[in-house]
């Protein structure tokens, strides 16, 4: 008898690599020749560069090279962008935000670099600033950027519509119905306007990239979640052939969209060329803090409802603040347009974001990106709705609900998944926790930014052992272990003779990046495919041997069988090839067009969850514990079930975060906390005692074995279930985040002053 395969979800291979520190990330790097480089940044949030002196510094002993903004005359584009081509690659003229990059120094060792950074000299020509968004959009603010350039179907599929003359970088809208008459026949009409603050990516590991040049070619290491996209900017700005270009990403101490797209590369690549040497710059917390965050936001909703509770109709104001560069700004408003919707029956619908900038850390991608702050805004006001209306608030959500198979707007794929069920298993779950009499409630829907366009190889290698090669980056979220698992249970092999490379833009096939909940469904089709491709393969060489038909073979854990007769790879490939080596490489692309599966519309699928806690509070203090939590995410089918727990565990955490605790805080132009040591994010005492997870399964999902994509939709109802878990229980209610100590004792002095 031939032995089954090994348990698929074996633990991840990259776990002993880790807790032992030998697991290599970008910045531990390190190659022949290597210098060093440290950043200048600017202290002062919007001024003409009027002056800017290296000559001390360069002249230091030890010192290589000093970039600046003379320096950008020398590349073939000095300006870069993903929606519009805003960013240059160190600041020429002007600086826009504190904490832009003004000169980049080189030297033999960093200690050498940071000591020449205080030998710089700049004298800056200030200019008027703004570092609020509302305040971007009055006529007389400051313009960041005198012209847009708008770059079509760069990142994402699309084009930004900024406004000319104004800070507008991205104004988009959505409109069905006629709300106006709506608004008319409508029983109840609710406003309120809700904040969120910008926050931190808070990475553990800081973005550290190594850039080195070999003749005309150049290798980039760094812990980048999108290696083409930085591949294709790097071509763009130095004038080099992608195929001259290779991007190697090791392990990722965590991104959540901090490190995708493209952050440092450019500049780092810049300085290499310039020093003519290979140049690692790793940067500390507070730098990293100050390269990206989330975009803040603004969300005015005015909803409009019968006497039934049944909504008519919604419009909605969404501002967000972009920062000084664009990033993936306007695809984070178009995220937040229909994140605010909900997954609702709604027939009438004027919906307008707006990104704007400011001079202010850029924003960008950050996990469910336009959706935290969408649902925070629409599932608050739910909630207010149905104090006022006396209705319970899981019944007002049941009234307006859309069934599975139910259209938030008819541009996009109909709703996959049953939230009124998720709602049950809620409620269920919370009460089993000993909770629920007051528990906050909270639902989403969220479309992924998916683009369907990801290759993967997989080699079957003589001895049995099996290399899986692709650009899915592994940022902590497990993606490694699910494609061993996808391949094992493809090609009936033990996951434990299966290994995933790292992702190089030289020897594996193109992949859009590791973002938008994406990996397990495009890169495990792709893996899928790739592993099928080698199976037949396989096969057709076994017909030859065993002097069959293909349909009467079978593989098996190390090789090939035919009823009880088993030949191992290597015996199968001796005969088949003559000698006792060799190997058979499966191939694949996922594409739209990719034959059984329906990608023309989007979302590929809907990332839906539904959260609900318990909270206690110090009425003497503010401070605010949440006590209970359960999430509920139907994913289709979990191929890794306790790693599918864990990013719904930790997306709870982060949402805890958000909610209570983070905002990146600006006074007077200034970032005043952006410290670790300023900057509070969850610990583990704020973890909740009782947690609990429940994954729907079922199968129904566009992907390997059912399953849908994962990860980011179990941040997005926490923050809103934890608010209106506070006013349920406590009578306060708060619209701005995050709910600190001191905002909620305000908020009960105003509730005990109103009450007296």
């Amino acid at each position: 008898m031939t032995k089954p395969a090994t348990d698929t979800n074996a633990a991840r291979a990259d776990l002993l690599e880790k807790v032992t520190g030998r697991a290599v990330y970008a910045s531990d790097i390190s190659v022949p020749g290597m210098a060093h480089g440290r950043i200048l940044r600017s202290a002062v949030p919007h001024a003409r560069i009027a002056r800017l002196d290296d000559a001390a510094a360069s002249a230091l002993d030890g010192v290589v090279s000093v970039l600046t903004g003379e320096d950008l005359p020398t590349l073939a584009h000095d300006r870069w962008g993903l929606f519009l081509n805003d960013r240059p690659v160190i600041a020429g003229e002007k600086v826009r935000y504190v904490g832009e990059p003004l000169a980049l120094v080189v030297a033999e060792t960093p200690e050498i670099a940071e000591a020449a950074l205080d030998l710089i000299d700049v004298d800056y020509e200030h200019l008027p600033f703004v570092d609020d968004a509302t305040a971007a959009l009055a006529p007389d603010a400051p313009l960041l950027h005198e012209r847009h350039e708008s770059i079509a179907d760069f990142y994402f599929k699309g084009q930004a519509k900024p406004v000319d003359g104004t800070n507008i970088f991205q104004n988009y809208g959505v409109s069905t119905g006629d709300v106006d008459a709506a608004e008319r026949d409508a029983a109840h009409v609710f406003e309120q306007t809700y904040t969120f603050p910008g926050i931190s990516h808070f990475a553990i590991e800081p973005h550290s990239v190594v850039a080195a040049f070999d003749g005309g070619r150049l290798t980039v290491w760094s812990g980048a979640q999108s290696p083409t996209a930085v591949q294709k900017v790097l071509s763009r700005v130095f004038g080099l052939a992608l195929s001259d270009i290779r991007i190697i990403v090791p392990f990722v101490g965590g991104g959540f969209g901090g490190k995708a797209s493209v952050k440092i590369e450019p500049l780092v690549v810049a300085a290499a060329r310039k020093a003519g040497r290979p140049v690692r710059v790793a940067l500390t917390l507070e730098e990293s803090m100050l390269t990206c965050r989330r975009l803040g936001a603004s969300i005015t909703l005015r909803t409009s409802l019968d006497r039934d509770g049944k909504i008519l109709a919604k419009r909605g104001t969404i501002l967000l603040d972009g920062g000084a560069y664009a990033d993936t700004g306007p695809a984070v408003a178009v995220k937040a347009a229909h994140c605010v919707i909900g997954p609702y029956d709604i027939a009438n619908l004027e919906i307008e974001a707006k990104a704007v900038y400011t001079n202010t850390v850029p924003g960008a991608a950050f996990r469910s990106i336009g959706g935290p702050q969408a649902v925070w805004a629409t599932e608050s006001q739910m909630d207010e709705i149905a104090e006022a209306m006396s209705i319970d608030p899981v019944d007002l959500r049941h009234r307006n609900l859309l069934p599975r198979g139910g259209e938030i707007l008819d541009s996009l794929r109909a709703l996959d998944a049953d939230i009124g069920e998720m709602l049950g298993q809620a409620g269920q779950a919370i009460a089993s926790l000993g909770g629920g009499s007051a528990a906050g409630i909270a639902v989403a829907a969220t479309d992924p930014g998916i683009l369907p366009l990801g290759g993967s190889l997989v080699r079957v290698l003589a001895d049995g052992s099996i290399t899986v090669m692709s650009n899915s980056v592994d940022i902590g979220q497990g993606v490694r272990a699910v494609l061993r698992a996808v391949v094992a249970k493809t090609l009936n092999q033990d996951v434990g003779s299966i290994r995933v490379a790292d992702p190089d833009t030289a020897t594996a096939p193109f992949d859009w990046g590791t973002g938008a909940s994406r990996s397990t469904v495009i890169m495990g089709l792709a893996v899928e495919d790739a592993a099928q491709d080698a199976s037949d393969q396989i096969l057709e060489l076994a017909a030859s041997i065993f002097d069959g038909a293909p349909n009467d073979l079978r593989l098996v854990p190390g090789g090939v069988a035919r009823g009880e007769d088993v030949l191992s790879f290597e015996d199968l490939y001796h005969r088949a090839f003559g000698i006792d080596s060799g190997e058979v490489v499966g191939r694949a692309m996922v594409t739209p067009a990719r034959k059984g599966s329906d990608f023309a519309k989007s979302p590929l699928f809907w990332e839906t969850a539904v959260g609900t806690c318990d909270v206690e509070l110090d009425e003497m203090t503010g401070e605010l514990a949440v006590t209970r939590y359960v999430g509920v995410a139907d994913i289709g089918h979990a191929i890794n079930p306790a790693g599918a727990e864990g990013q719904e565990e930790g997306a709870s955490v982060q949402g805890i975060g958000h909610a209570l605790y983070e905002q990146l805080d600006y006074r007077e132009g200034q970032p005043v906390n952006a410290t670790p040591v300023a900057y509070r994010v969850p610990a583990a005492a704020d973890v909740p005692q009782h947690a609990h997870t429940v994954l729907i399964e079922n199968g129904d999902g566009p992907g390997p074995m059912g399953a849908k994509g994962m990860g980011e939709g179990g941040i997005l109802p926490v923050a809103p279930a934890i608010g209106n878990a506070l006013a349920r229980r406590y009578g306060v209610r708060i619209r701005d985040l995050p709910m600190t100590p001191e905002r909620i004792w305000r908020a009960l002095r105003e509730r005990d002053h109103d009450a007296s």
